[in-house]
């Protein structure tokens, strides 16, 4: 047999396809809030790349308490990196939306744009400042951190516990020493 043509499709995943078959159980109610929170999450991808490229050039959006605006527009006035990876290790790091630390005044910042609606949790940035303080060799006690969420027109503001950042810390060193034993095969 010769079978059709569809090499247009290689690398892709159709919505309904069937590694994710959990949808054969679905009513048309879950498959039509599945669908929209698959666009919404995409939209929230493309909108972390636009405002990752608007800080990278220093384009300021209009001032107003829109989340993108004021995400986009404090990360330029702070003079933030974008989509910073901080790494400890192959099993534990992770890429930061923005992030800035003046050696002068030992001040961490560190935000996070949100675009869902699912209300965030200071936990991610937490472990963003416990693996900045493990790569560049900063204790959590000797520095000050601002940490900050903004979501749905709102900024959440956090200075984290340095005791908290220690408790990351270690237990990020303790869980990798597990994976990485696992990975050999000792576990």
């Amino acid at each position: 047999m010769i079978f059709n043509d569809h090499s247009r499709y290689e690398g892709q995943h159709a919505f309904l396809s069937a590694s994710q078959y959990h949808w054969i159980n679905y009513d048309e109610n879950k498959i039509v809030t599945t669908y929209h929170n698959l666009e919404n999450k995409e939209l929230g991808t493309r909108l972390h790349a636009l405002a990752s490229e608007l800080i990278e050039l220093g384009i300021r959006l209009p001032r107003t308490r829109q989340t993108l605006n004021m995400y986009v527009n404090d990360a330029i006035g702070f003079r933030m990196t974008p989509e910073q990876i901080l790494w400890y290790s192959d099993n534990w790091f992770g890429t930061a939306d923005a992030i800035s630390f003046n050696d002068k005044k030992k001040l961490l910042r560190i935000h996070d744009l949100k675009t869902g609606e699912i209300p965030a949790h200071m936990e991610q940035l937490r472990i963003y400042t416990a693996l900045f303080c493990h790569e560049y060799h900063y204790k959590p006690h000797d520095i000050q951190v601002e940490l900050r969420i903004y979501q749905s027109c709102q900024i959440m503001v956090e200075e984290p516990d340095p005791d908290e950042i220690l408790r990351i810390m270690d237990k990020g060193e303790q869980f990798d020493k597990f994976i990485s034993q696992a990975q050999e095969g000792l576990l």
